[in-house]
């Protein structure tokens, strides 16, 4: 079974790598539906897979000058709190409410989160042009988007601690639409920046738990980290435009299994 897992981690890192899109939206239900892990056990394992396989991207980034720290500050601001509280709110619930299905309560969330990634790889163009349509419309937009972009990070400090998702392709979305002038690589280093914190305090707060399976990591991380180094290379040959409507359509399916049959 062992071999299993390192291959899964593999053929995820390559989709990773091709993409850029987290792995959350993939690893995790690939685990609840191939691996039968339960669900809650799956989003904890899994943040703390995108918090270590992400993290040697910062770097990269942080030299190539590709981060805005700034936004990633006013993010976290909302983001880090709001996930110590979730990760709180989920603990208690779990611990003091045992009628209370909380594998259901995940599998829902998780429905939505991968219909709004799907979403978001979809009209990517057309939130970029969104956000450049409600600079023109609000003239005081740039001192409002400070605040937004905290309440961004709130929505996000709820989302990823009970879906594993929505740090990547989600979190670049919203960075999009509020900062529409940001080149895309700016975009990628600044939402990969915002995204290991928030998915590392996230992880560690179902280590606390118990909510984390270490065997699982150990064999996924196995095969990820030489599959993202493949995909990246692959990335040359195949065209992103290619792939990106393909995994796309992929979440989207997933994310209506969830949401609506689970």
């Amino acid at each position: 079974m062992e071999i299993i897992y390192i291959i899964s981690g593999f053929a995820v890192g390559v989709l990773v790598g091709l993409t850029g899109v987290g792995g959350g939206s993939l690893m995790t239900p690939l685990m609840i539906f191939a691996f039968n892990v339960q669900p809650i056990v799956a989003v904890g394992t899994d943040l703390l897979f995108a918090a270590i396989t992400k993290t040697g991207g910062i770097i990269s980034h942080n030299r190539r000058g590709t981060i805005c720290w700034n936004i990633v500050g006013w993010m976290a601001l909302g983001s880090l709190p709001t996930a110590v509280l979730t990760v709180y709110v989920l603990d208690m619930v779990r611990t003091n409410s045992p009628d209370f299905h909380i594998d259901a309560l995940v599998n829902t969330s998780l429905g939505v989160a991968l219909i709004l990634t799907a979403l978001a790889l979809y009209l990517k163009n057309t939130i970029q042009h969104s956000g450049e349509g409600i600079k023109k419309l609000l003239p005081n937009w740039k001192q409002l988007r400070t605040p937004v972009t905290i309440l961004a990070g709130v929505l996000l400090g709820i989302l990823v601690p009970i879906t594993s998702i929505g740090a990547g392709a989600f979190g670049a979305a919203i960075l999009l639409f509020l900062y529409p002038s940001l080149p895309t690589m700016r975009v990628v280093g600044t939402d990969l920046a915002h995204a290991v914190p928030l998915t590392a305090v996230a992880g560690m707060g179902h280590m606390q738990m118990g909510t984390v399976d270490y065997t699982l990591l150990a064999y996924l991380l196995a095969g990820s980290l030489p599959g993202i180094f493949v995909g990246s290379h692959m990335s040359t040959v195949i065209p992103e435009k290619v792939m990106r409507p393909i995994l796309a359509t992929m979440l989207l399916l997933i994310g209506l299994k969830f949401a609506v049959f689970s």
